[in-house]
């Protein structure tokens, strides 16, 4: 095995473990999944049939052609603009590969996604967070973040909007400006996997007139695709054409690639599921709020909530009542839980659990 001297770091992720649920001898059928922030609707209506109808005894397109077409169709963007990947996860390490390397800088806005830190530690980078002051409800400084950019100078700039996992969500302008003192030295990496549960977000799409930044958006999140594993980035054709030089063949499997294309034309269930996540939210909220918990309340589809000893609840929540939430010690946040919004009688039996774990301590 080649030492390449890079320290390795494994993320750390929402979604149910397999081995966990067999040592607490739980069926992961019987299991509700508020770890996962996805689609409280899952996926549409016709998801499935999509899936049947691939040949898996041809290879699936490397160049995922149709849904590239699909979606700058649905964008008004070329498809040279687009490239797709198994997952946001797979681009964000692609975009490390292409534009990192060992005595680069770069920066993420924290707390934040697991995954900024791996795909610089494989790149062998240390990077440097701008942590959010959880006092003034986790907000930066942007005129200090900028400055902060500006002086570093690092070679990828990590920004999850709204962010994950406090749900706060900048406005065009803010953005704007950390594209800018980005943009002077390296590439901005804004994610999107939740922006299309805000209720009026603002259009990033124009940000792409600024050299070398990157939109992350995930199908997986917005059409309950999780277990496919489907996202995509925009950005120049030339950014587009050095990340894909470094995608490895076929990374997108067919099954994920048509069911892709189908829920594009289906809209109307993404509109559906951003209405069903306003309603279980702001009970979630209430609900949580009148048990004398402190909420951070942003505008995606999961909340943040002061719980005092994350790990304890998540584990009392799980082996008791057969209910999964995102401990947030990963984040740097032990304090807290993360909650994915579901539909309104799994929140119900959530508030429930989560008054009686509390109790019970």
């Amino acid at each position: 095995m080649v030492d390449t001297g890079h320290k390795m770091v494994r993320a750390v992720h929402g979604g149910l473990d397999l081995a966990e649920l067999r040592r607490l001898g739980l069926d992961p059928r019987a299991v509700l999944d508020f770890s996962s922030s996805i689609n409280p609707l899952g996926a549409p209506p016709g998801v499935m049939n999509a899936i049947a109808d691939v040949n898996i005894a041809a290879y699936p397109d490397s160049d995922c052609l149709e849904l590239r077409e699909a979606l700058g169709g649905s964008l008004n963007l070329e498809p040279d603009r687009i490239l797709v990947g198994n997952g946001s996860t797979e681009l964000i390490h692609l975009l490390a590969t292409a534009f990192l390397s060992k005595g680069d800088g770069a920066v993420i806005f924290g707390p934040a996604f697991g995954e900024y830190l791996a795909a610089c530690a494989a790149q062998g980078v240390e990077p440097v967070e701008l942590v959010a002051n959880e006092a003034d409800d986790f907000r930066w400084d942007i005129a200090e973040a900028c400055q902060s950019i500006r002086e570093l100078r690092p070679g990828m700039v990590f920004l999850c909007n709204p962010n994950n996992p406090t749900g706060l969500y900048l406005d065009e302008d803010k953005v704007r400006r950390i594209a800018a003192a980005a943009s002077a030295s390296g590439v901005l990496v804004l994610d999107e996997a939740y922006v299309s549960f805000v209720d009026g977000a603002w259009d990033s799409r124009p940000l792409l007139e600024i050299s070398n930044v990157v939109l992350l958006r995930s199908m997986t999140k917005d059409y309950a695709l999780t277990g496919l594993r489907l996202g995509y980035m925009l950005s120049s054709p030339e950014v587009i054409a050095g990340v894909k030089a470094r995608q490895y063949s076929w990374s997108v499997n067919a099954a994920a690639q048509a069911a892709g294309v189908m829920c594009l034309g289906r809209q109307d269930h993404l509109e559906q599921g951003r209405e069903a996540v306003r309603i279980g939210k702001a009970y979630l909220v209430d609900a949580l709020v009148s048990m004398g918990l402190k909420c951070r309340v942003g505008a995606a589809n999961f909340l943040l909530a002061s719980v005092g000893d994350a790990t304890t609840i998540r584990l009392r929540l799980l082996k008791e009542h057969g209910i999964c939430v995102r401990d947030c010690a990963s984040f740097g946040l032990p304090g807290y839980i993360r909650i994915g919004v579901r539909k309104m009688d799994d929140c119900r039996r959530l508030v429930a659990a989560l008054d009686k774990a509390l109790s019970d301590g």
